[in-house]
């Protein structure tokens, strides 16, 4: 790595880092997530982690796949813990690669945990979730000072598949102005009902992004009456973030993205009218 003014810890042979990967632009990685990835003889990583992420592993490190995707087949979480067991005690150095932080939703504590039942040193480097770095990319804040002074950020899947049954939907709806929903995509539907039935209006703003930050990039501006049948018109495909809020709006206003490749933007983006317009944007 280039010489830089701080001393970058030591990746030790036996040691497991689980290292967040960001929301899928390379350029978002950590100079500590670097400085693995120049290190690891062994990385282990999931399907959310961008071909260009990978491209910085030091020359002969070994990649291995694994990835868990909805409806598709995974790897099982129990298999992915004993390899990075066995893997720290045949003395590599093993960097377990995870896209966005290893923390939110990225079962980064029940690998962690799993570590220490095996006496194995491990060293967690957060990174940048794609339930801000994603929607951020997308124009879209999380918080606004005019719109919320709070945001829930919750799982659109529990460990079975299904929408989670443990949430208070009828607190959720009526208590928190934004909430982002990760891995929401198949279950939109239900989930969009129960926030209507708790209260939600049928026109409140929805922002889809599907691939946030990657060249790949999509972002749906709909609503939540009607995100179903935008979803499908539109094509958009998991992985996808769904936030649902007055914060959508702001994105006329702050797509910086767009605004390089020439959308005009607007500095009053909340008292704009007519939000009808169903959007869709690379």
């Amino acid at each position: 790595m280039d010489k830089l003014p701080l001393d970058l810890p030591e990746f030790q042979a036996g040691w497991v880092w689980l290292v967040g990967g960001g929301p899928g632009d390379a350029g978002l990685l950590t100079l500590y997530a670097l400085h693995a990835l120049r290190s690891a003889d062994v990385l282990i990583y999931d399907a959310l982690v961008g071909d260009d992420v990978l491209k910085l592993a030091r020359e002969g490190c070994v990649l291995e796949y694994a990835g868990k995707r909805g409806g598709k087949p995974s790897s099982k979480q129990a298999d992915i813990s004993q390899r990075l067991i066995q893997l720290a005690r045949e003395g590599k150095r093993v960097l377990r690669l995870k896209g966005g932080d290893p923390f939110v939703f990225g079962r980064g504590g029940e690998e962690a945990l799993a570590l220490v039942a095996g006496n194995i040193p491990f060293r967690v480097v957060p990174g940048i979730s794609s339930g801000i770095g994603g929607l951020a990319y997308a124009g879209i804040p999380v918080t606004h000072r005019d719109c919320n002074s709070a945001v829930t950020f919750l799982t659109g899947h529990n460990a079975s598949g299904i929408v989670p049954d443990n949430i208070n939907w009828a607190g959720l709806a009526q208590g928190s102005p934004v909430i982002v929903i990760y891995m929401a995509i198949k279950h939109l539907g239900d989930i969009a009902q129960k926030l209507m039935i708790n209260g939600r209006s049928a026109d409140e703003p929805v922002g889809i992004v599907s691939r946030a930050s990657t060249p790949a990039q999509q972002v749906l501006e709909t609503t939540l009456g009607t995100c179903v049948e935008d979803v499908a018109r539109s094509g958009i495909e998991p992985p996808a973030l769904v936030v649902v809020g007055e914060v959508v709006r702001l994105r006329s206003g702050l797509d910086w993205m767009g605004a390089i490749d020439g959308r005009v933007l607007t500095s009053d983006p909340l008292n704009i009218k007519d939000q009808s317009d169903k959007v869709v944007s690379a």
